[in-house]
């Protein structure tokens, strides 16, 4: 059967304010037909946690890439508070994975945030990390979105498991959990 994987990629574009838009594309992945949704949209300059990412968005999306520029602060300072409305919003719902793309790697002379930095929010996140240069080649956006598709698959399958665990736990306490009565 075929998987369907929709993402959401988020863009701080500073004084810019774009539209948004939404790519589908079709894939055989490791065998098997794999329909992807990007839903690519805009961050403001001044965003607030409500309006940089909808809730409409959060519950759209099976996982989430979140891209500041390397030669500017106030984009990286945005990716801090979209992955806080994500996690806020992940927590009630189960959780989506999350990469942090650090993007602009060709301007390392106009470089405001380090590769260091972006790490360490990365890991104290719980998400994946990279740097790339969509300016240069198209490999490292590859990259990125195979990991959040293996990502993504690895989620799937842990919430198979697990809702396959509860619900053997669930009979089982319901047949040895009565009391009897004899």
């Amino acid at each position: 059967s075929a998987l369907t994987v929709r993402f959401l990629t988020r863009r701080f574009i500073g004084e810019y304010v774009g539209t948004e838009s939404i790519y589908t594309h079709n894939v055989m992945v490791d065998g098997r037909e794999t329909f992807f949704s990007i839903w690519d949209s805009v961050c403001p300059k001044n965003p607030s946690l409500q309006t940089c990412i909808s809730d409409e968005q959060l519950r759209w999306a099976d996982g989430f890439i979140v891209v500041y520029s390397i030669c500017n602060r106030d984009s990286f300072n945005v990716v801090r508070q979209q992955l806080q409305r994500i996690r806020q919003q992940k927590k009630r719902q189960g959780l989506a994975p999350v990469i942090i793309v650090g993007n602009k790697r060709d301007l390392q002379h106009r470089r405001e945030v380090s590769s260091e930095e972006g790490r360490m929010l990365a890991i104290g996140s719980d998400c994946g990390f990279f740097e790339i240069s969509a300016a240069e080649t198209y490999h490292g956006s590859l990259v990125v979105f195979h990991q959040l598709l293996e990502s993504v698959r690895e989620n799937r399958n842990a919430n198979k498991k697990n809702a396959g665990i509860k619900g053997i736990v669930r009979s089982m306490s319901a047949v040895f959990g009565r009391k009897r009565m004899e």
